[in-house]
C-alpha cells in the first residue's frame, strides 16, 4: 500500500470515529418523541397566543367580533400553509421529526408577522432574528421538559437526560419569566444627555405675551359635516349636521379593493367631504385651519384625535377642521392602503376649501361671513405631515403635476402650513422633490419617534424658498424623547401590541408634555402667520424666550426669514474656496477634518441624505500646535449691514473621528474624552475693514449640543441604525453684530469683511456648518 493510501484510510477512520462517537453521544442526550411533541405545543401555543394578540389589534377594532374570528383563522391558515412549505426544506435534514419542523417554521413566520410586520425599517434584520430565536427556544425548552415529566419519560431516562431534562425546565421556565418581564417592562431608563442650550449663560429676553397653551375668550363649538351616507360613521352620515356630497378622487388613487369598497360604501370615483368642527361662538371671521391625520389602521379613526388642539384653537379664534381621510389609510393585511394615495390626501383638503368658500358666501349657513378666507393653514401629521405642503403646492397650479389632464383651479389664500412628523416623499410630483415657495413654514420631529426614525422633514424645510417682497418665515423643532403618536389621542403609541413591546416606552416624554409643546408651537406659529402677531415669532428662532411655558427638555431650533442674506450655503458648486454669495472666499488653516458635503440622517441608506449640503470642520489642538480656524472672507458686495444686524448660522456635532488619519492610540491620548460627550464651544471671530477683530464664545449665545441618541428599541442591538444611533441636527446661533460692537466700540459692523470660527475652546471635534449669513 503506497503512503498516500495509507494516509486516506488513517483519514477516513479518524472521521469514521469521530462519527461514531457524535451518533453515540447523540443517542445519549436524545430527547425521546414525545418531548419532541411537547415542544412542538407548547411553541404552538405561545405562537398562537402572540397572533391572537396581534389579531385583536388589528381586527376588533371593527364593530363585528366575527371579523376578529375570520380575520384570525384566514391569518393562521396562511401562515400554515406557509409553513407546511417550508418544513419540506426542513424535513430533508432529517435531523428533527416533522411535527417539530412544520411548528417551528409556523412559528417563523406567525411570530415575525405578530412583531415585525408593522415595524420594518425601524428594526434591525439582526435584532429580529435573534429575538425569534429566543422566543422559540424558550417555549422548545419548557414544552419538551414538561411534556417528559407529564408522560412519565422521566422514569426511563438515562441520568444525562434526566440532567438535560432539568436543566430544559430551569432554563425554559427562567427565559419564560425573564422574556415576560422585558416584554411587559416599559423599558430601561435612559440618562438624558447634557442640555447645551440650558448651560449657557446667554441673556435670552422673554416673550412679554399670553402663553399660547391657554385657553382664549371664546366658547367653543362643534359641527360634522359630511356626505350624509356614510355606513361606518355616523357623525358623518344619518347625524350629520351640513351636508356636503363627494368628489372624484380617481386620479389621484387607485388599487381599491372589493373589501375597503364594501366596507366603505364608496371607491376612489365618490370619496366623502368629512370633517369635524371646532368654531369660536362670536362673530368673526376667523383664520380657517384645516388638518388631516396620517395612515392608521382604517377602522380605528383617527380625525378625532386633534381634539386638544380643535378645543384650544377654537377658544382662541380659529375654525379648526380635521380632515376624515381614513378611508385613504391601510386595512386589514395583506391588503394594504389604497396606491398612490398621498397626493389624495393634499388634494382633498384643497376640494374641503371649495365648500368652506361656499359657505362663508351662504345666507343662512352656520358660517355664513364668519370665516377669513384671505387667512388659511393647512396642517398634517405623519404621512398628513406630507400631505400638507402638497396642498400648498396644488394650490397654486393649473394642473395635477403627474396629469395635466386634471385642471385645478383652487387658487386659496394658504398662508401657512404645518408639518407634525412628516413622512417622506410617498408622493413625488413627477418623481421630483416637492417646491414651496412664499408661504410660512413649521415642522415638528421628535427624537424618539419609532416611526419616522430621522427628522426627514428637514428636506421640505430645505425646500421652501421666499422670493417676493412680502414677510415669511420657516422654522424646524426637534424635541429630545416626543415620538410619533402622541401628537394623536388616538394613537398615542407608535406600534400596535405585541410590537410595542420591542421598544423602550420608558424613553418617551409624558402625553401631557408632549401634547403641550404642541399645543405652544401650533398655536403661537398661527398667531404670528394668520393673526400678525409677530411677537411669537422669537420663539421659534430661540426656546428659551418662552421656557415657562414649555416642559423641561432638550428643543434644537432651525429658523430663517425672507430678510435673510445668505453668504455661504455650501449648494452651489464643487469649489470649497468659493461662498454661495457671489464673491467671497473661504479658508481653513489646521484643520484635521475640511469637506462639502449632502448630510447624513440616520434613515440616509433608506432614503438618502437630506437635501441639503454643509461643510464638515474637524479640529484637534494635540495634532497641531495652532488653533485651527475656519474663514469666510465677505463679498465686497451684495451685503447691507448695520448695527441692528444679526450674524446667523446653523450648527450641529458630526459625532466624528477629528483624527482620521490617526492611528488608535494616538486619538484615545488626543480627544481626551471618555464617557458621555460634552457639549462643545468655540470662538466666534468677526473682523472690520480696519482690521477691527473682535471675538466672543460661541458659548454666550448657547453651547453646541453633542448628537442626541435616539432610545427606540429597549435592546440596542435591535436598533436597525446600530447600538447607539445619532444622527446631525442643526442648530440655529445668533450673533448680534451690537454684542461685538459691546465687546470693543471701535468694531463697524457696516463694514464687516471676514467671519472666522476658531477652534480653541473644545480639545478636539468635529461641527458641521450651514447657512451662514446676516438677519436685518
Amino acid at each position: 500500500m503506497s503512503t498516500n493510501a495509507r494516509r486516506s484510510t488513517s483519514i477516513t477512520s479518524f472521521l469514521g470515529r469521530i462519527g461514531d462517537a457524535f451518533k453515540h453521544a447523540w443517542g445519549t442526550i436524545r430527547p425521546e418523541p414525545f418531548a419532541w411533541k411537547g415542544a412542538a405545543l407548547s411553541l404552538l401555543v405561545m405562537t398562537v397566543f402572540f397572533t391572537l394578540i396581534a389579531s385583536y389589534t388589528v381586527f376588533l377594532a371593527q364593530p363585528r367580533i366575527v371579523s376578529f374570528l375570520l380575520g384570525s383563522a384566514q391569518f393562521i391558515a396562511i401562515a400554515a400553509i406557509v409553513g407546511a412549505l417550508l418544513v419540506l426544506l426542513v424535513a430533508l435534514l432529517k435531523r428533527i421529526p416533522a411535527f417539530y419542523g412544520w411548528a417551528l417554521a409556523l412559528a417563523l413566520v406567525l411570530l415575525f408577522v405578530s412583531f415585525f410586520a408593522g415595524t420594518m425599517g425601524s428594526v434591525s434584520p439582526t435584532g429580529m432574528l435573534i429575538f425569534l430565536l429566543g422566543v422559540i427556544l424558550v417555549a422548545s425548552l419548557l414544552g419538551a421538559a414538561v411534556w417528559v415529566l407529564a408522560r412519565g419519560g422521566w422514569r426511563k431516562a438515562t441520568g444525562v437526560q434526566r440532567v438535560i431534562t432539568a436543566l430544559s425546565l430551569v432554563l425554559g421556565l427562567s427565559g419564560l419569566a425573564a422574556g415576560s418581564y422585558w416584554l411587559l417592562d416599559a423599558g430601561p431608563a435612559v440618562e438624558p444627555p447634557p442640555n447645551a442650550a440650558a448651560m449657557a449663560a446667554a441673556k435670552i429676553t422673554p416673550l412679554n405675551m399670553p402663553n399660547p397653551s391657554q385657553p382664549g375668550p371664546y366658547k367653543v363649538q362643534t359641527l360634522f359635516y359630511g356626505s350624509g351616507k356614510d355606513r361606518q360613521r355616523p357623525e358623518y352620515g344619518s347625524d350629520v349636521d351640513l351636508v356636503t356630497g363627494s368628489v372624484d378622487g380617481s386620479p389621484f388613487t387607485s388599487g381599491w379593493s372589493s373589501t375597503r369598497i364594501n366596507y366603505w360604501g364608496f371607491g376612489p370615483n365618490a370619496l366623502p367631504i368629512n370633517g369635524r368642527v371646532w368654531y369660536p361662538d362670536g362673530a368673526g371671521p376667523f383664520p380657517l385651519v384645516l388638518i388631516v391625520h396620517g395612515d392608521h389602521v382604517m377602522y380605528e379613526f383617527s380625525d378625532p384625535g386633534y381634539a386638544y388642539l380643535g378645543e384650544l384653537l377654537a377658544s382662541r379664534g380659529f375654525i379648526l377642521v380635521s380632515v376624515d381621510a381614513n378611508f385613504l389609510n391601510h386595512g386589514i393585511p395583506p391588503e394594504g392602503r389604497p396606491k398612490d394615495e398621498n397626493d389624495a390626501r393634499g388634494w382633498l383638503m384643497l376640494e374641503h376649501l371649495r365648500f368652506w368658500e361656499v359657505w362663508n358666501k351662504t345666507p343662512g349657513n352656520p358660517f355664513y361671513q364668519k370665516v377669513d378666507m384671505n387667512n388659511i393653514a393647512v396642517m398634517g401629521h405623519s404621512r398628513g405631515g406630507e400631505a400638507a405642503p402638497v396642498a400648498a403646492a396644488f394650490n397654486r397650479l393649473p394642473y395635477y403635476p403627474d396629469d395635466a389632464r386634471v385642471t385645478f383651479d383652487f387658487n386659496y389664500n394658504i398662508r401657512s402650513v404645518v408639518a407634525i412628523a412628516p413622512t417622506f416623499e410617498t408622493y413625488q410630483p413627477r418623481g421630483r422633490h416637492l417646491q414651496l415657495e412664499n408661504v410660512n413654514y413649521f415642522v415638528l420631529q421628535g427624537s424618539n419617534d419609532q416611526q419616522i426614525l430621522s427628522f426627514m422633514g428637514l428636506n421640505q424645510y430645505s425646500r421652501v424658498a421666499f422670493t417676493d417682497n412680502n414677510y415669511w418665515f420657516k422654522s424646524a423643532l426637534y424635541v429630545y424623547g416626543a415620538n410619533h403618536g402622541q401628537f394623536n389621542t388616538v394613537w398615542m403609541t407608535d406600534q400596535t401590541v405585541p410590537s410595542t413591546w420591542l421598544f423602550n416606552q420608558r424613553a418617551v416624554m409624558p402625553f401631557e408634555e408632549q401634547k403641550r409643546i404642541a399645543e405652544v408651537y401650533i398655536s403661537a406659529f398661527l398667531e404670528a402667520t394668520l393673526r400678525g402677531k409677530s411677537e411669537y415669532i422669537p420663539l421659534f428662532r430661540d426656546y428659551r424666550a418662552a421656557t415657562g411655558w414649555l416642559p423641561q427638555t432638550i428643543y434644537l431650533n432651525q429658523f430663517q426669514d425672507s430678510t435673510y442674506q445668505l453668504v455661504s450655503t455650501y449648494e452651489e458648486d464643487m469649489n470649497a474656496a468659493t461662498t454661495t454669495m457671489p464673491g467671497g472666499i473661504q479658508t481653513g488653516q489646521n484643520l484635521t477634518v475640511w469637506r462639502e458635503q449632502a448630510v447624513k440622517l440616520i434613515a440616509s441608506s433608506a432614503y438618502g441624505p437630506l437635501d441639503t449640503s454643509a461643510v464638515y470642520l474637524g479640529w484637534n489642538t494635540e495634532a497641531s500646535q495652532r488653533a485651527a480656524t475656519y474663514t469666510i472672507r465677505l463679498p465686497d458686495h451684495g451685503l447691507v449691514l448695520d448695527a441692528s444686524s444679526t450674524l446667523v448660522f446653523s450648527l450641529a456635532d458630526a459625532n466624528e473621528d477629528p483624527t482620521p488619519d490617526t492611528d488608535d492610540a494616538i486619538k484615545a491620548a488626543s480627544t481626551g474624552q471618555s464617557g458621555p460627550r460634552e457639549p462643545i464651544d468655540l470662538t466666534v471671530e468677526v473682523v472690520d475693514r480696519s482690521n477691527h477683530a473682535v471675538r466672543l464664545p460661541l458659548s454666550s449665545f448657547s453651547y453646541l449640543q453633542p448628537q442626541i441618541v435616539t432610545t427606540i428599541m429597549k435592546a440596542p442591538f435591535m436598533n436597525v441604525a446600530g447600538p447607539a444611533p445619532s444622527e446631525p441636527i442643526f442648530q440655529g446661533f445668533e450673533f448680534p453684530l451690537v454684542s461685538f460692537v459691546e465687546a470693543d466700540p471701535a468694531f463697524d459692523p457696516a463694514n464687516l469683511t471676514a467671519v472666522r470660527f476658531i477652534f480653541d475652546r473644545t480639545p478636539a471635534g468635529v461641527v458641521v456648518l450651514d447657512d451662514l449669513g446676516f438677519r436685518n
